[in-house]
């Protein structure tokens, strides 16, 4: 049996320095202000750094990353003879699953002897990373590359998603709100209450009046889905606003005992849609 490795992409928001430490290549994402045109990707810059800018006025943009590039990527590690299992960005998101989709089809004929399979994770941030956590634990006890692949097509289901956002105008950038409800909402401190649906979507499922409500609308969801709330692997992502973060994690701490075990920011493939202050909650779920 051929030894595999586990490949991402930075959408996962796992800093590079623990992908590395967990043994898995990661490709990333790239974006670019409006007023530079510099293309960047988390690596080069600070993400402090860009969430200060976005609150100055900055409008990021995003880039999926092509098939070329996942082609010469995993041509590398196939020559080698070790086989992939891609565990890729949200299709309902981006194309960057559908760019290693396409790599996989010609390498698989170039490269008959090899594994390379591709996972749609329809998922995003740490929600995207915890899944990458879990199958790497999965293959960390034994998992041949097809049973990591089954596991992490199954996982994918039952991975929760909630989140809230702080500014609604990025939201109305995307088109996922009205000027009008941008509008309003901030002016009555109105916070949505979003998560990501099977389809890897970002719905909007309720709304409440101020941030502390929101931040318990989170919490309420974990004790509402998670499949063992004693014992759940939490992970946390927030775009630059730590204490938020910590007053989430300690709410679910006070009401199950359960430990935040990762709490990491929103990268900027995320962030530049959702802006500073938002607030994410992942974990595994009866659904999600």
């Amino acid at each position: 049996m051929a030894d595999y490795i586990i490949y991402t992409d930075s959408a996962c928001d796992i800093t590079p320095e623990m992908l590395k430490e967990w043994g898995i290549p990661c490709r990333s994402l790239t974006f670019r202000f409006e007023d530079d045109q510099i293309e960047h990707t988390d690596d080069d810059m600070d993400i402090s750094a860009f969430y200060d800018r976005m609150r100055k006025g900055g409008i990021a943009k995003t880039a999926a990353i092509n098939p070329d590039t996942f082609v010469e990527e995993f041509d590398k590690i196939l020559a080698g003879g070790t086989d992939i299992l891609y565990l890729g960005f949200s299709s309902g998101l981006s194309t960057t699953y559908n760019s290693a989709r396409i790599a996989v089809q010609q390498l698989s004929e170039k490269y008959p002897e090899r594994k390379v399979i591709a996972v749609d994770t329809l998922s995003a941030s740490a929600g995207f990373g915890l899944l990458v956590y879990l199958v790497m634990q999965k293959k960390n006890e034994g998992a041949t590359i097809d049973e990591a692949a089954e596991y992490a097509n199954t996982l994918r289901y039952k991975l929760c998603h909630w989140f809230t956002v702080d500014d609604l105008v990025y939201l109305k950038r995307g088109g996922r709100v009205s000027p009008t409800v941008a509008f309003v909402g901030n002016v009555l401190s109105i916070k949505p209450v979003l998560h990501m649906d099977n389809e890897g979507h970002l719905i909007k499922k309720s709304q409440v009046r101020g941030r502390r409500n929101a931040i318990a609308a989170l919490a309420e969801k974990y004790t509402e889905l998670a499949e063992d709330p004693a014992n759940s692997t939490i992970f946390i992502s927030h775009g630059d606003c730590v204490k938020d973060a910590e007053l989430l994690a300690n709410m679910i701490k006070e009401k199950h005992g359960a430990e935040t075990k990762l709490t990491v920011y929103v990268g900027s493939v995320i962030g530049a849609h959702s802006g500073p202050g938002t607030l994410a909650l992942f974990f595994v779920g009866k659904e999600r």
